[in-house]
């Protein structure tokens, strides 16, 4: 015989359910709070960025209250081109020239410096080294960008310049080769950025398809013909991004160039003369030897506008160029 259906209780059948929902809703709740977090941390650094462009650009352009703005004072012609800069001179003359050349000088050298050998570092850990290989060298590439700026300034003036560049340039062709210059100070900000391109260009060279690679083989290319005419051009956008970011971070680079460089502006492109930054007059600026809304203070605002639109710039250039030759595969 059989038993007929035992009803269930209602009551157990409404526990789980509420059990559930009550689940769910605490679900939704911490989902929910994850959601306004992040997006906490993201308007506070949209109002970070926004703070730091009001301040520049009330210090150096509009005037607030009775604070007067440095370009009230200053033209901005005179600014543009003028060759000499001493504000802190009893002559004085605000010409950003001489901060501009010795910042783009010593960018350069860099440039020169860690370009080529990030670059060639990136195609070896992507096409040749073996995992093993690869998995040793990157960190150590990483520990170059752990290392504080300082310790490359003291590098560049113990070592760059006396056992590097004097015996080769000095002793050897003739050039007189200062104590603080533009070369040393280079040298030490390249070897900085090589991380950076290296980082970068690696990601992009192994973000190329690997059947690209394989049609290279199979029409006879050798290792290095595939590398440098296929995958090579194939991740050019983010290579020359790479470049453009790299680049930026020399322009921006502080303490180095402040120990090496020397704090002299002068309009040379002469590379084993001192010269000074933009982020060298800043540091000078900061000692706190110059009073407070003094003229002198005010030149450091003009002088950090101009060092964020430069590196802003740079920045609108990498991202579009990565938008113009960005290859997308499937």
């Amino acid at each position: 015989m059989s038993s007929a259906p035992v009803p269930a209780n209602p009551v157990e059948n409404e526990l789980p359910s509420t059990a559930l929902d009550k689940k769910f809703s605490v679900q939704r709740l911490k989902e929910q709070l994850i959601r306004l977090t992040l997006l906490f941390c993201a308007l506070l650094s949209i109002a970070t960025t926004v703070s730091i462009i009001y301040v520049l650009l009330t210090e150096s352009v509009f005037s607030v209250g009775e604070s007067e703005a440095f370009f009230e004072r200053v033209s901005l012609s005179e600014f543009l081109t003028e060759t000499r800069w001493t504000p802190q001179y009893a002559d004085q003359h605000f010409g950003i020239l001489p901060l501009l050349t010795g910042t783009f000088l010593i960018a350069g050298i860099a440039a020169l410096v860690g370009i080529p050998l990030g670059l060639a570092s990136a195609i070896y850990m992507s096409e040749y080294a073996r995992p093993e290989v690869r998995n040793f060298i990157k960190p150590i590439l990483e520990i170059l960008a752990g290392i504080p700026t300082v310790v490359y300034g003291y590098f560049a003036l113990v070592f760059v310049t006396p056992y590097l560049l004097r015996p080769i340039f000095q002793d050897l062709l003739g050039f007189d080769v200062s104590v603080f210059n533009a070369a040393s100070a280079g040298i030490v900000v390249g070897i900085m950025i090589i991380p950076m391109i290296s980082s970068l260009s690696e990601d992009a060279l192994r973000a190329v398809p690997q059947s690209l690679r394989e049609a290279g083989y199979a029409l006879g290319s050798t290792k290095f013909d595939v590398s440098i005419k296929i995958v090579l051009p194939a991740a050019i956008s983010g290579i020359t991004a790479s470049f453009i970011l790299a680049f930026s971070r020399a322009v921006g680079e502080t303490m180095a160039v402040t120990i090496a460089a020397g704090q002299q502006p002068r309009l040379t492109l002469n590379p084993f003369e001192s010269v000074e930054t933009m982020t060298a007059f800043i540091v000078n600026i900061s000692m706190g030897d110059t009073p407070v809304g003094s003229i002198e203070y005010k030149s450091l605002y003009a002088v950090a506008l101009t060092l964020f639109l430069v590196t802003l710039t740079m920045n609108f250039i990498s991202y579009a160029i990565m938008r113009r030759f960005r290859e997308v595969y499937q």
